[in-house]
């Protein structure tokens, strides 16, 4: 059972109350001087951690930052000239002859001294890189949030995948992963068991995807995207809005999934492509994650405006025994919705999402209340993590744990800031 009765310390720096017996230390804060000499960007967002072989001590931070094309002056080059050598590793050159401002960095973090040891660009030249997921092989899926096409300040295509390997000091390989579709981006979930790449849209009427892989753990080998569809309800609206209440928590929904063509999208139209084939549209489906629980694995993923209250919902999708083969469709993935928020008091605009080790749900909130992060546990019930007082409420995202489950890592939209939390987590817990 989750303990809910007790109240967040009020932080007399101002910007973060935690329960009673917690403590946070703040990292890499947008502008300040990296590693390799560039400096941090603004609008720290998805995030994940890695262990680090043989070493218990550290962990690596693979983490977006959502700057988009007029915001030059708050990503890594701001003030200066990228270097030939970040030129030609760069996915796309804006008008100002630098890379496009958004993507990746990756930080070496010690568990020990809570200390940044080292940071550096990872991925350059892409735009609004906002979530996305980890790999069982080690990579970061980083998401761009937009349909930018070329034009006066972008030379190409926006609005796909791309890959960061989690160990490589220097910036990955800007391949757009084309095959897995091209739309606005929100976040992935991949189950270490097929390879098979689940995600999100953030659209007021998106669809949920999945990728097959054509060589498991090799997606830049090409696959075949999908969407999904309500066995027997085609075309059905999950958001419950506007008194249309069709969807009951707790109800499972047999799912099946459908082909669909043209994937890179050049009139970004998928979803409508899509909705047009069969598929279920949802409200704004953001973040996602992958969780390994007693019953079973399953992907979650929340839709921050979903739910008859507009404040959204989090679905739970049970993958069939034969994902991805012809047997699915006698023993198909079921669907459940797992929360639905009754009120923005209870969780307002649920929007990245984590499971965490004791097997509940870590969710951020992206909300014009003071945004929280808050705790789901498996019956439904909400309780407080963090809360964010500072007087701008920016959002939270990134939330994500140390290999070793004691440290939650969590970026602020402002002060553009990634904090590391740790306390007592067994005293928010009843054995």
């Amino acid at each position: 059972d989750v303990a809910t009765g007790y109240d967040l310390v009020p932080d007399p720096n101002g910007l973060l109350d935690l329960p009673e017996g917690f403590t946070y230390t703040m990292h890499s804060p947008a502008g300040e001087v990296m590693s390799d000499g560039l400096r941090v960007p603004y609008s720290h967002d998805g995030m994940a951690c890695f262990p680090v072989e043989g070493d218990p001590d550290r962990c690596i931070l693979v983490r977006n930052h959502e700057v988009d094309y007029d915001e030059a002056g708050e990503g890594p080059f701001a003030g200066g000239q990228a270097s030939e050598e970040i030129l030609a590793r760069a996915y796309d050159i804006g008008a100002d002859g630098n890379p496009l401002p958004g993507g990746t960095t990756t930080l070496l973090f010690n568990l020990r001294t809570r200390e940044v040891e080292r940071s550096h660009l990872s991925l350059a030249g892409t735009l609004r890189n906002c979530s996305g997921g980890m790999t069982p092989w080690g990579t970061w899926l980083t998401c761009e949030e937009t349909l930018d096409n070329p034009g006066s300040y972008a030379q190409k295509h926006h609005g796909y995948v791309f890959e960061v390997p989690a160990m490589e000091q220097g910036l990955a390989e800007p391949v757009a992963l084309t095959a897995m579709g091209r739309f606005r981006r929100e976040a992935t979930a991949t189950d270490p068991r097929t390879s098979i790449v689940y995600q999100t849209e953030d659209e007021d009427a998106s669809l949920i995807y999945r990728f097959l892989p054509d060589v498991p753990g090799q997606l830049s080998a090409g696959g075949r995207l999908q969407v999904l569809s309500i066995k027997g309800q085609p075309q059905a609206d999950t958001r419950n809005w506007a008194g249309n209440v069709s969807f009951a928590e707790g109800e499972s929904l047999d799912v099946e999934w459908l082909d669909i063509d043209d994937v890179e999208s050049p009139n970004g139209d998928l979803a409508q492509r899509g909705h047009a084939l069969g598929a279920a549209y949802f409200a704004r489906g953001e973040g996602m994650c992958f969780a390994v629980e007693q019953t079973g694995n399953a992907v979650y993923f929340a839709c921050t405006s979903g739910g008859a209250a507009e404040c959204g919902q989090i679905w739970k999708y049970v993958p069939s025994e034969f994902e991805g083969t012809d047997g699915e469709a006698g023993a198909p993935g079921q669907l459940v919705l797992h929360y639905e928020s009754p009120a923005a008091s209870e969780m307002d605009m649920c929007d990245n999402i984590v499971g965490a080790p004791w097997g509940d749900l870590i969710i951020c909130e992206d909300c014009d209340n003071p945004p929280r992060v808050r705790g789901v546990s498996p019956d439904g019930r909400v309780y407080p993590i963090a809360q964010n007082v500072d007087p701008g409420r920016a959002e939270f995202a990134g939330a994500c744990f140390s290999p070793d489950g004691e440290t939650l890592f969590v970026n602020m939209q402002g002060p553009h800031v990634t904090f590391a939390i740790r306390g007592p987590w067994a005293q928010i817990i009843r054995a």
